[in-house]
């Protein structure tokens, strides 16, 4: 993957948001203008751009054709563990709450929130960390 960019309904807003998450998860600050802000990581990076007035209806739903869901890679199931405690303490609700940590199933530790518009953001731990740990 070389980037992906995202519009977005309120760039302050996602910017607060995508930015630490995204520096907690080890990309780096990339480029910065008026209308927009990206973040790195090797080869890729993510682009948050404001979306036009015009064109802010309908709003964004994952269930219509298009994005579902972006997923990261975490470095350890601690590192899911630490962002989740993040997330609550930034009053960020937690998806499929009484299946956490393994809403995706039993070999599956992960988190599931949604972003500003709503965009569901998976953080994943490793399997490697998973079969280490007896899981």
């Amino acid at each position: 993957m070389h980037h992906i960019e995202i519009n977005v309904s309120d760039l302050k807003r996602s910017t607060e948001f995508w930015g630490w998450l995204l520096e907690f998860l080890g990309y780096s600050a990339y480029q910065a203008w008026e209308h927009g802000r990206s973040w790195r990581k090797g080869a890729t990076y993510l682009v948050f751009a404001q979306t036009e007035e015009q064109f802010q209806e309908p709003k964004y739903h994952r269930r219509r054709v298009g994005l579902n869901h972006l997923a990261f890679h975490a470095d350890s199931r601690a590192q899911v563990d630490e962002l989740t405690t993040q997330l609550r303490m930034r009053g960020v609700p937690i998806l499929y709450e009484d299946r956490h940590p393994y809403a995706g199933g039993p070999e599956h530790y992960a988190v599931f929130f949604e972003d500003p518009d709503r965009i569901k953001v998976e953080v994943v731990a490793p399997i490697q960390d998973r079969n280490r740990r007896g899981f």
